[in-house]
């Protein structure tokens, strides 16, 4: 079975990140300046889309979570 770091919670070094987007329909964790912008995206391969905080979720950028959820709201 693929490691999933959603199944490890105790292991998110950034569990109180703030939102990029609060109260927006986004996920993804705001950039700072110990969790920037810096990964790619697992699902496009986009590079600088997401922050560590985003990746230990699990998470895609924006624009394939729009696509994965039928085209946003």
């Amino acid at each position: 079975m693929p490691y999933n770091p959603r199944d490890y919670p105790e292991f998110d070094d950034f569990p109180d990140a703030p939102f990029a987007d609060p109260g927006g329909k986004s996920a993804l964790r705001a950039a700072t300046r110990h969790n920037r912008r810096n990964r790619r995206c697992p699902a496009c391969k986009a590079p600088n889309r997401l922050t560590p905080a985003d990746v230990v979720r699990g998470y895609q950028c924006d624009a394939c979570a729009d696509r994965a959820e039928g085209g946003g709201y």
